[in-house]
């Protein structure tokens, strides 16, 4: 009788890469107004949001301002240092 090969079972699953998250710091330069402008004139945002982020940038130190792929964020991330503001990106759940 001929012997016969268990052939393994393939078990696809997608991994899912974690997102990434661009961060503006706190700094000593830029007034107020002038990153509540940059986050309405490269993000989109509204006023009321963009002066909310850029409050949370003054009180806490760091604001959130875009999640999404480590491509998508570094591009932010140079959009805003070329703004002059300060900024990283760091995957979201880090």
């Amino acid at each position: 009788m001929p012997e016969v090969l268990e052939r393994p079972e393939i078990v696809e699953s997608t991994v899912r890469e974690s997102p990434w998250i661009t961060i503006v710091w706190n700094d000593p330069v830029n007034l107020m107004n002038y990153v509540s402008w940059v986050f309405r004139s490269y993000f989109g945002f509204s006023k009321a949001e963009a002066e909310k982020r850029m409050l949370q940038v003054h009180t806490e130190g760091r604001a959130v301002v875009a999640t999404g792929s480590r491509e998508e964020m570094e591009r932010h991330v140079e959009a805003m240092h070329d703004f002059g503001l300060w900024a990283t990106l760091s995957r979201a759940d880090a």
